[in-house]
């Protein structure tokens, strides 16, 4: 990293943040965002999704500096990171989740190598947990193949199939990948101004894969740069909600709607079908797997319950062409 470090870099990056019903952790991921922008020429923007716990009161009070946003619905994650473009004047947009927690050199060390390599478009940091264990940072684009074996629980026989590289080997590494979490999402503004930012049709899950596949079909290379390490959490703006968190129905449901939004919109009609149909098979190996082991009726219930979701999200959904919110 010793080339990266002396470089000088024009440091000029919007960073958004899209907060929902977490204010408790705002001032952590605010603070160590301030922390790493220390000298740096970085416009931060929040925009907040019709939070109930305060946030807005709490980002006006102690982040007067910052941007802000208020909506009055919850938007969805895509759609409120677009809105903030409008306020964004960097040659880069940093979109931050507001339970990831970036070190001290991220800024620098990321927006540093992308200066020195102009055809990356797209750039990730790697993941890890409170605990330090590693989350899958650099991946691979979903298919219905890789979604069945993944569900089937199919991974040892499939290596291949696999979502994600393999990390292990040298933790500085830079790795060329598909596309890389949205919690550490650095993007060039030029692929911004070329491809747009995230189709507003997924409301959550699904947004950053579908513009790195864009940013990709345009020539832009995406990275996930080992070099700098955020913490990453997860699910806290869903786990704040009891709505969306009952029984993880609605999370579910989110996932798999925005999966066929994404099928079909780049695999056609015949890929959102042969999608559907690998997960009816899916769930029929899991139900199987159940019922030889002895397994609960209620465990192979709601496997059922699951194929009945899908099918009924396929036809909302009008086969995967619009969104249902």
């Amino acid at each position: 990293m010793s080339a990266l470090e002396s470089t000088k870099c024009t440091m000029d990056v919007s960073v958004i943040l899209v907060n929902y019903n977490t204010a408790d952790l705002l001032p952590r991921a605010i603070g160590a965002l301030f922390d790493a922008s220390a000298g740096l020429n970085v416009q931060t923007i929040i925009v907040d999704n019709a939070s109930r716990d305060g946030s807005v009161e709490s980002i006006r009070r102690n982040f007067p500096d910052c941007s802000l946003i208020v909506n009055t619905t919850n938007v969805g994650f895509g759609r409120a990171n677009n809105q903030a473009l409008s306020l964004a004047t960097g040659r880069y947009v940093l979109l931050l989740n507001t339970d990831a927690f970036v070190s001290k050199d991220s800024l620098l060390k990321t927006i540093c190598y992308m200066d020195l390599h102009p055809g990356c478009g797209i750039l990730g940091a790697r993941l890890t947990g409170e605990d330090g264990a590693m989350q899958p940072s650099a991946r691979h684009f979903p298919t219905p193949w890789r979604r069945f074996v993944t569900r089937a629980g199919l991974g040892k026989p499939f290596e291949n199939a696999r979502f994600a590289e393999n990390l292990d080997g040298d933790p500085d590494s830079i790795r060329h990948c598909d596309w890389v979490p949205g919690c550490y999402f650095l993007v060039r503004r030029k692929v911004i101004d070329q491809v747009g930012l995230f189709d507003p049709r997924y409301f959550l899950y699904y947004e950053e894969v579908d513009l790195c596949l864009a940013a990709k079909k345009a020539g832009w290379v995406v990275v996930c740069f080992f070099g700098t390490t955020v913490i990453h959490i997860g699910g806290e703006s869903a786990k704040s909600d009891s709505a969306i968190t009952a029984s993880g129905r609605q999370i579910e449901t989110l996932q798999i709607e925005s999966e066929l939004l994404f099928f079909r919109k780049n695999s056609g009609l015949v890929g959102v079908l042969l999608n559907v149909v690998l997960t009816f098979f899916a769930d029929a190996i899991i139900v199987t797997k159940r019922v030889l082991k002895w397994n609960t009726p209620l465990g192979i219930a709601m496997l059922f319950s699951h194929s009945t979701l899908v099918w009924s999200l396929f036809r909302r959904t009008r086969f995967g062409t619009q969104p249902t919110r």
